[in-house]
Formats: structure tokens, C-alpha cells, sequence
């Protein structure tokens, strides 16, 4: 079986596949402060919570926009899946043009989110724009040719909603729910009405822009983890496609296995 890991800022979504199905996926907190061995208990317990052994991994993909947290990650599947995990990064093929002024820039997620989104969409005929909606907030655009174009990266709704709260003296912390209405009569629906419907703009005016650039008409994918969330005020975005990345880190090792035989 294949593990794939995608560290991100805020969470790390790991998931199990058997060939091409995903049995299991999961999603824990990004901790610069774990070790191998807490990452290692962690994983390996909540694998057999779901009835799988780590003897039934056989290979390792990871991908992270972390480099702090790649070494024990690393570590961690060396000392508890005794493999040595392929990691995205210069030298692996993608099969993708990367038409980005220096290609060594994209993160590492960025790249994985667009292999999956080529292989899954790209028989559409349609360019596409992938907004992977995270800690930060990254819109992709993407040829049906399999030309990487580069795209826009804004701060994450999540981030946006806690830098209100730690940089003003009164406003509390919330949670991100629809508001009722723009104008609101209270302080908590006030700051959802302009942190959701604000971002909704956001996404709006950017995908706007985006399918002008490419010339009209685009697919567009959201994935991440406000991704649900974010669906719920625009209707700009075509598919929600929570396990991309996954997919993604699976496609990029199917391509590289042999090489790492």
C-alpha cells in the first residue's frame, strides 16, 4: 500500500491507498514541536483505529510547504515504516509544463494539486483554475495542454479572521459561519459579514480575472479545507475535489516508482 502525506501550514492530511482506490485519509494539526517517534505513535495508532498495520505500507510519497517539519516526517518513516519516502520537489517528473519564471518558487502542494487536476479535468477541453483554499489561499491556472501558468496566492480566510482578532483590542475571536445578512446589527455577525461575504468577493474578482487572461471560459476546482465552506457564497467554482492533493502525491509517484527502484 502507498502512504501519502501533504504537509501543510496548518494541518497534515495523510492518506492510504491500495493501487488507485483510498481507503483511509486523515487530518492532523502541523506541529513544528513533534518529533519522529510522536508523529510516528500518532500515525501508526490511528491506522489501526481504521484496521491497517504499517507492515502494509510499502511505499511513501510526501509533499510540504514546511521544510521544519519534512525532517522528522522523514524521519518517521525511516524509523517506523522502515522506508525511505519519495519527496516532491526538483527531479521528479510531473508531467506538466511549468511555464513559472523559476520553477523551484511553486510550492510543492501547488504542483501536486495540479497534476491531479490535469489528469482528472483535463479531458474537459477547458483550462482550468484551482483554488486551493488552506492557511493561504492559492488560484492556479492551468491549459488543458498541461501547461502550468502560475496564478495569485492571497492570505487564507482562516488567517485573515485571527489576524483581526490578535491585531484589535476589542474584536473577539469567531466562528467563520454565513452571516444572515451584510448589515448586521452586532459585532460577531458584523466581522462574518465582512470576512465571508469580503472573501467571497475575493474569489469572485480573481477567478473573473483569471478567465480573461486564459481567454473566457474555465473549469474551476476548489479543494483545501475551507473549500466546502467557501462554496456556500459564490457560485464561481465548478467542483469541489477534497482529496486532490491526495490524489495528486499518488499520480506523481505512479510516474516515479521505477526511478526509485
Amino acid at each position: 500500500m502507498l502512504l501519502v502525506i501533504d504537509v501543510g501550514n496548518t494541518n497534515i492530511v495523510a492518506g492510504i491507498y491500495n493501487g488507485k482506490k483510498l481507503l483511509e485519509n486523515y487530518r492532523f494539526s502541523t506541529d513544528r514541536s513533534k518529533t519522529a517517534d510522536e508523529f510516528g505513535v500518532f500515525l501508526t495508532n490511528i491506522m489501526a483505529l481504521s484496521g491497517l498495520k504499517r507492515e502494509d505500507v510499502t511505499n511513501v510519497i510526501i509533499s510540504s510547504v514546511v521544510p521544519p517539519v519534512l525532517v522528522p516526517i522523514c524521519h518517521m518513516c525511516e524509523r517506523y515504516f522502515n522506508i525511505t519516502p519519495m519527496v516532491v520537489g526538483q527531479g521528479l517528473k510531473v508531467g506538466l509544463k511549468l511555464k513559472y519564471e523559476n520553477p523551484k518558487e511553486i510550492g510543492a502542494d501547488r504542483i501536486v494539486n495540479a497534476v491531479a487536476a490535469f489528469e482528472k479535468y483535463g479531458s474537459r477541453g477547458k483550462p482550468m483554475i484551482i483554488i486551493d483554499l488552506g492557511t493561504a489561499t492559492t488560484f492556479c491556472a492551468l491549459l488543458p495542454t498541461g501547461e502550468y501558468l502560475g496564478g495569485a496566492i492571497a492570505p487564507g480566510i482562516g488567517i485573515s479572521a485571527e489576524a483581526l482578532y490578535s491585531r484589535t483590542a476589542k474584536l473577539p475571536r469567531i466562528e467563520l459561519l454565513m452571516p444572515k445578512k451584510a448589515i448586521c446589527g452586532n459585532t460577531v455577525e458584523a466581522m462574518r459579514s465582512g470576512i465571508m461575504i469580503g472573501y467571497f468577493g475575493l474569489i469572485k474578482e480573481l477567478v473573473t480575472k483569471i478567465k480573461e487572461e486564459l481567454g473566457g471560459d474555465a473549469l474551476v476546482i476548489a479543494t483545501g479545507g475551507f473549500a466546502k465552506t467557501m462554496t456556500l457564497g459564490t457560485d464561481c467554482i465548478d467542483v469541489v475535489d477534497q482529496m486532490l492533493t491526495l490524489e495528486g502525491l499518488r499520480l506523481i509517484f505512479e510516474k516515479n516508482k521505477k526511478k526509485e527502484k
